[in-house]
């Protein structure tokens, strides 16, 4: 797992590339430590995913599943499902590029974070059940709320492989880039990301996904308490200031 850092812009690429970026108990464990890290940073204000080789992950390293399922499970599962609940609860934006390949655990992370990027050419599977499993790394949590539980039903009982285009038509990527951009894309959006309002992100990033499981009343009181918290920032005061002056707005991500 390697952790790089560009000013306010954190990269955490997998990098087992002979494995195609098959996550072991190390990686696993490495990708823990690296997202606690960023989470503990308030000078983190984006958040890049990529995979190091010819794709962007293929999933878990089903050598150490098959020396020990269902231990094998248990020590691959808990630090990953602990970096993703501490990616979602950080305020800085999370960007997937992905390249290649995203099967498995691949395409669970794909589906957890804020923004994705495809490559042209890239080749999506949920895959689980040609392994005789059921999901993981929040698939069955996301998924649905992207395109549906009917569609959601589909990818994973026929677990089949589709392409980015496929990908961009149901919701589950933004973009979709010829390769030879999808380096300078990203770097575009991270940087955009990362001159923005920090706190309002991590505000709505948490205000989005509560929806799903709110009353109308509820989400409108988790609305307004997000919304005092922000006007009481310095991002908010510039935002405001800014508009009265009729100039962009400097925000500091505090």
């Amino acid at each position: 797992m390697l952790l790089e850092r560009n000013g306010a812009i954190a990269t955490l690429r997998f990098n087992r590339p002979d494995a195609l970026n098959a996550i072991d108990v190390p990686m696993a464990n490495a990708f823990l430590t690296a997202v606690q890290s960023l989470a503990a940073d308030p000078g983190v204000r984006a958040v890049v995913l990529c995979g190091n080789g010819r794709g962007f992950m293929a999933g878990g390293d089903l050598a150490t599943l098959r020396a020990d399922p269902v231990q094998g499970a248990i020590d691959i599962l808990t630090p990953l499902n602990a970096a993703l609940q501490l990616l979602a609860q950080m305020n800085a934006p999370v960007i997937a590029q992905v390249h290649g390949a995203a099967a498995g655990a691949g395409l669970s992370l794909v589906l957890m974070a804020d923004y994705v990027i495809a490559a042209e050419g890239t080749r999506f599977n949920l895959a689980y059940i040609n392994l005789g499993t059921s999901c993981d790394v929040g698939a069955s949590w996301a998924l649905p709320r992207i395109v549906g539980v009917r569609q959601a039903l589909e990818i994973a009982l026929l677990g089949e492989a589709f392409t980015a285009d496929d990908a961009l038509r149901l919701g589950l990527v933004n973009r979709v880039v010829p390769s030879a951009e999808l380096d300078s894309a990203t770097a575009a959006l991270a940087q955009r990301l990362a001159n923005g309002p920090t706190l309002a992100y991590g505000a709505m990033k948490r205000l989005m996904r509560a929806s799903m499981d709110h009353t109308l009343p509820e989400q409108l009181a988790a609305e307004k308490d997000a919304f005092v918290h922000c006007a009481g920032t310095e991002d908010f005061r510039a935002g405001v200031e800014a508009f009265h002056r009729r100039q962009s707005p400097q925000f500091v991500g505090r």
